[in-house]
């Protein structure tokens, strides 16, 4: 029997999700920044965007392995997070760092591989925040879960940038590679060990659950 979801919690999660935006903006409003506020603004909306992304596809095995199938309405808020601080970070990059300067831009993303590999990451999320609404839901059908299904290649993408970054102490990014390796061989799984029926139709519990963009499975 599944579990009764709890009153009044999507505000409450809504509002958690931007706790790394209000502490940096009271460091910055504190000069709590240190020596180098940019790296500081880059490396925090960096993380969160990797922790985003992780909390995104944690949804599905655990309203599965829990039976909290309710949990599967907060996974588009978590991926469009997931997309809002890449987009800060991204926002970071071009300002504070390149001051929008294209040719520079231009030539780091095609000459330092951990841009690249970031540049990569984000640009793959934004298709996916582009089609989070239930009329683009409708529009796409099928193709609509195939599509978000890029949300694993920008989560390895953004992985492999932390771990390029970083160079030599590689102890937290790799932390998140096996965070991310556990979720996708949850999948994988899954998915060779679902009964033939299950590929074929969705159960009746299933079946009530709208797809949460942003996503992925």
């Amino acid at each position: 029997m599944e579990a009764v979801k709890p009153k009044h919690l999507k505000p409450v999660i809504f509002l958690v999700c931007l706790l790394p935006l209000a502490r940096l903006g009271w460091k910055a409003l504190n000069h709590g920044l240190g020596a180098n506020p940019i790296q500081v603004i880059t490396f925090s909306t960096g993380t969160w965007t990797l922790v985003f992304l992780m909390l995104t596809l944690t949804v599905t095995p655990a309203r599965k392995l829990s039976m909290l199938f309710w949990l599967i309405q907060y996974r588009r808020m978590l991926g469009l997070f997931a997309f809002f601080y890449g987009s800060l970070h991204f926002l970071t990059y071009l300002w504070l760092d390149q001051f929008f300067d294209i040719h520079s831009i231009y030539k780091d993303i095609f000459k330092r591989p951990f841009i690249t590999a970031g540049f990569t990451g984000f640009v793959l999320m934004v298709p996916l925040a582009l089609t989070s609404t239930r009329k683009a839901i409708r529009r796409l059908g099928k193709r609509w879960q195939l599509l978000h299904r890029l949300i694993y290649v920008s989560s390895i993408a953004g992985v492999i940038h932390y771990i390029w970054l970083v160079k030599k102490d590689v102890r937290t990014p790799l932390v998140y590679a096996a965070v991310l390796a556990i979720l996708l061989l949850y999948r994988i799984l899954a998915k060779v060990l679902a009964p033939a029926s299950a590929h074929s139709a969705p159960s009746p519990m299933t079946a009530q659950i709208k797809p949460s963009p942003v996503s992925g499975n």
